[in-house]
C-alpha cells in the first residue's frame, strides 16, 4: 500500500464527524428514517476501522524513529504560542487508534439491535459518532491544546449520553455529575499546561518531551507540581480516587454507551495520557508513586465494592474502576507498555461484558415490560437461570469472565501478570512498590470473585424471573449477538500480541511501542523480574485468580436468594460494602450541601440579591429618582421664583471671586 494513505489520516476522525452532522441533520428533520441512520451510524465507524487498519499497517512498515505529524492550519498563533491544528501519528497513537475505532464499529452495530425502539434514535447515533471524534481527536492530536479539544469533548458527549433519557431525573442527575466531577481533574490538567509552556516555550509534544530532560531537573518540585497536575485531571476522565464517583452513576445511560465510555473512550483517556507524557513522568519520582499508588488502591477499593453490589451494571463499572487501577499501577511503575497491554486487554473483555449484560437487560426488559420498573430489570436477585434461555451470552461472558480474573491463556491473564510482575520487580530498590504489588493481588481475588459471584447469580441456579417473565427470554437479534461473537475472539486470543519470552513469545507491543518509551526508559529503565521470580509470580497469580472462582462457587449459595421484593435488608459490613463506604454521602455532607448553601444563601441572597441588586441597581435607581425629585422641586413655573435664584447665584459667584 502506497505510503501516501498516511495522509489521509485525517480521514479517520472525520468519518465519525460527518456522521454526527447527517445523523444530526436526520435527528432534526427525518427522526424516524432508521434505516438510513443506521447505515450512516454503523458505515461512518466501519470506514473509520477500515481506513485505521491501512494506517497503522503502512506505519508498521515505514516504522519511522520519530512522530509522523500533519499540520493542516494555523489555530492558535498568539505572540511566543503559535499552536497548529496539527494530528500525531505513531506507534502508541496507532495503537489507540485501533481499539477505539474497532470497539466503537463493534458497539455501533450492536446499538442498532438494543435501540431499535428508541424515539431517540437518530440523536443517539448523532451524539455516539460525536463521542468518538473526540476521543479520535484526543489520541491523535499532536500538541496539548489538541488534545485538550478531544479530552473536553468527550466530557460533554458523556453528559449527553449518561443522560440521554433526561425525562428522569436521575438520569440527567447523573449525566450532571459526571461533567462536574470531570471539571475538577480538567483544571488541573490546564494548570499544568500553562507550567508547560513557561518552562519548555511550546506546547507540541514533540518540542515538549525534546526540551523536558534539560528545562526540568529530575525530582524537582517544578516536574513534580506539573505531572501531579497532569494526574489530577486523569483521576477525573480515568475514575480513580478521588474522583471516581461519577462513573457508577454514568450506568444510567444506556448499556452500549456504558461499554462505550468503559471500553474504548474517555475512561481510558487517562492512561492515555501519562503513557503520552512518559517523559515527564520519568523525571518526577514522587509523581511516578503517586501514580502507582492511587492506582493500586483504587484497583483494591473498588474491588471491594464490587462484591456487595447488585445492579449488574453497577458490579461492572466498579471493575472498570479497578481496572483502571491496575493500568496506573503499571504506567506509574514505568511499564508504560504493559499499562497500554492492558488497556489494549481491557477493551475487548469489558466491551464483552458490558455488551453480554445488554443482551441480559434487553432480554429482562422484555420480559419485565409493563409490569416491573428499570431498576428490576439489573438486579441480578431477579435474574437465575438465564444460562438456558441467553446460551450465547451466557458462555461468551463466561470467556470475558476468566479472562478478567486473570485465568491463562485468555487475554487479562498476560496484561495484569505484565503489570504485577513490574510492580514486583520496582520493590527491590522501593520497598514501597511491593506493598503496592500486594494490593494488586489482593484486587485480583476480589476480582475473581465478584465477577463469578456475577455469573452464577445470572445465569446459574434457580430462575427467579417469575412464569409469565421465563417465557419472553431469549437471544438478542443476529446484530446483538455478532459484536459479542468477535468480541469473545478477540477475548481469548488478544494476549498474543504481546506474550513473554518465558511463554514464547517476543513481547512485539512492547517493542513496537519503544520509540514512544525509549525516551522515559533512559531516563528511568523499566525493571523486570528475575525469570525465576518471574514464573514464581505467574504461579502465585493463577493460584490468587482460581481461589477466587472456586470460592465463589463455594461460597455463594444460589438456592436461598430471593427477588429483590423479597431480599432483607443488607446488614453490618455487606451494608458498608453495598453502600459504597458511604463515600458519596460523604462528599455530599462535607463539599456539595456547603458549596449548595454558599452558592445560595451567600453568592444569591447576600451578594446578588442584596448587594447587587438591593444596593447597587435598585440603590442606584433610588439616587436618581431623588436627585430627580430634587430638580422637579427647583422647576415651578414662577418667574419670580427664577429671579431670586438667579440673584442668589450671582451673589455666590461674585463672593467668591472677591475672595
Amino acid at each position: 500500500m502506497p505510503s501516501s494513505i498516511l495522509a489521509f489520516v485525517w480521514l479517520v476522525p472525520a468519518l465519525p464527524l460527518a456522521g454526527f452532522v447527517l445523523n444530526g441533520a436526520l435527528a432534526l428533520l427525518r427522526p424516524a428514517s432508521k434505516r438510513a441512520v443506521s447505515v450512516i451510524g454503523v458505515g461512518v465507524l466501519a470506514a473509520a476501522f477500515a481506513l485505521a487498519v491501512a494506517v497503522v499497517f503502512e506505519l508498521a512498515r515505514l516504522h519511522p524513529e520519530a512522530p509522523l505529524v500533519f499540520h493542516y492550519w494555523p489555530w492558535l498563533p498568539v505572540g511566543p504560542l503559535r499552536i497548529d491544528y496539527a494530528l500525531q501519528l505513531d506507534p502508541l497513537s496507532g495503537v489507540m487508534l485501533l481499539v477505539v475505532t474497532g470497539i466503537s464499529a463493534l458497539i455501533h452495530l450492536y446499538s442498532v439491535g438494543y435501540m431499535q425502539d428508541d424515539p431517540g434514535y437518530a440523536r443517539y447515533f448523532a451524539e455516539l459518532n460525536l463521542f468518538v471524534f473526540f476521543m479520535l481527536t484526543l489520541v491523535l492530536g499532536a500538541s496539548f491544546p489538541v488534545m485538550f479539544v478531544g479530552w473536553e469533548g468527550v466530557g460533554l458527549c458523556s453528559y449527553l449520553l449518561i443522560g440521554f433519557w433526561f425525562n428522569e431525573k436521575i438520569n440527567a442527575d447523573a449525566g450532571f455529575k459526571a461533567f462536574i466531577v470531570n471539571r475538577i481533574g480538567d483544571f488541573g490538567f490546564l494548570v499544568a499546561m500553562l507550567l508547560i509552556f513557561r518552562h519548555t516555550g511550546s506546547l507540541d509534544f514533540t518540542d515538549v518531551f525534546a526540551r523536558a530532560p534539560t528545562a526540568f531537573t529530575a525530582g524537582d518540585r517544578t516536574i513534580t507540581a506539573i505531572t501531579l497536575l497532569l494526574f489530577l485531571g486523569c483521576t477525573g476522565k480515568s475514575a480513580q480516587i478521588p474522583l471516581y464517583t461519577w462513573l457508577p452513576d454514568a450506568m444510567q445511560g444506556p448499556t452500549p454507551v456504558s461499554a462505550l465510555i468503559h471500553a474504548a473512550t474517555m475512561v481510558t483517556a487517562g492512561v492515555y495520557l501519562v503513557a503520552r507524557c512518559a517523559v515527564l513522568f520519568a523525571l518526577s519520582p514522587v509523581a511516578s508513586a503517586v501514580v502507582a499508588g492511587v492506582g493500586a488502591l483504587t484497583a483494591l477499593f473498588a474491588a471491594t465494592i464490587g462484591l456487595k453490589q447488585w445492579d449488574i451494571k453497577k458490579v461492572l463499572a466498579y471493575s472498570t474502576i479497578s481496572q483502571l487501577g491496575y493500568m496506573f499501577l503499571g504506567v506509574g511503575s514505568g511499564a508504560y507498555a504493559a499499562g497500554i497491554f492492558h488497556l489494549t486487554t481491557h477493551a475487548f473483555f469489558k466491551a464483552l461484558l458490558f455488551l453480554g449484560a445488554g443482551s441480559v437487560i434487553h432480554a429482562m426488559h422484555r420480559a419485565y415490560h409493563a409490569t416491573h420498573s428499570h431498576e428490576d430489570a439489573q438486579d441480578m436477585r431477579n435474574m437465575g437461570g438465564l444460562k438456558a434461555h441467553l446460551p450465547w451470552t451466557c458462555g461468551l461472558m463466561w470467556i470475558a469472565t476468566l479472562a478478567i480474573a486473570g485465568v491463562p491463556p485468555l487475554s487479562g491473564f498476560f496484561s495484569k501478570d505484565e503489570i504485577l510482575g513490574a510492580a514486583f520487580a520496582r520493590g527491590a530498590a522501593q520497598p514501597a512498590w511491593y506493598v503496592f504489588w500486594g494490593l494488586g493481588l489482593v484486587a485480583a481475588l476480589c476480582t475473581a470473585f465478584y465477577m463469578t459471584r456475577l455469573m452464577l447469580y445470572t445465569f446459574h441456579g434457580p430462575n427467579r424471573t417469575g412464569d409469565a417473565e421465563r417465557a419472553q427470554l431469549h437471544e438478542g437479534p443476529w446484530v446483538m449477538t455478532g459484536p459479542l461473537l468477535v468480541l469473545g475472539v478477540l477475548t481469548t486470543l488478544g494476549g498474543v500480541v504481546n506474550l513473554p519470552p518465558l511463554l514464547g513469545g517476543g513481547e512485539r507491543l512492547e517493542h513496537w511501542l519503544e520509540p514512544v518509551t525509549e525516551g522515559a526508559a533512559r531516563l528511568a529503565p523499566v525493571l523486570s523480574p528475575a525469570p525465576g521470580i518471574e514464573g514464581l509470580l505467574i504461579g502465585v497469580a493463577v493460584a490468587v485468580a482460581l481461589a477466587g472462582l472456586v470460592g465463589a462457587w463455594r461460597l455463594l449459595d444460589l438456592e436461598r436468594l430471593v427477588p429483590a421484593r423479597l431480599a432483607p435488608p443488607e446488614r453490618g459490613l455487606g451494608r458498608l460494602l453495598w453502600k459504597k463506604y458511604y463515600i458519596d454521602e460523604l462528599y455530599a455532607a462535607l463539599i456539595v450541601r456547603p458549596v449548595v448553601w454558599m452558592s445560595r444563601e451567600v453568592l444569591w441572597r447576600l451578594v446578588d440579591q442584596r448587594l447587587v441588586d438591593e444596593v447597587g441597581v435598585n440603590g442606584a435607581a433610588r439616587v436618581s429618582r431623588a436627585l430627580g425629585w430634587v430638580g422637579s422641586q427647583l422647576q415651578t413655573g414662577e418667574l419670580g421664583f427664577y429671579v431670586m435664584l438667579f440673584v442668589a447665584g450671582v451673589v455666590v459667584v461674585l463672593g467668591a471671586a472677591v475672595r
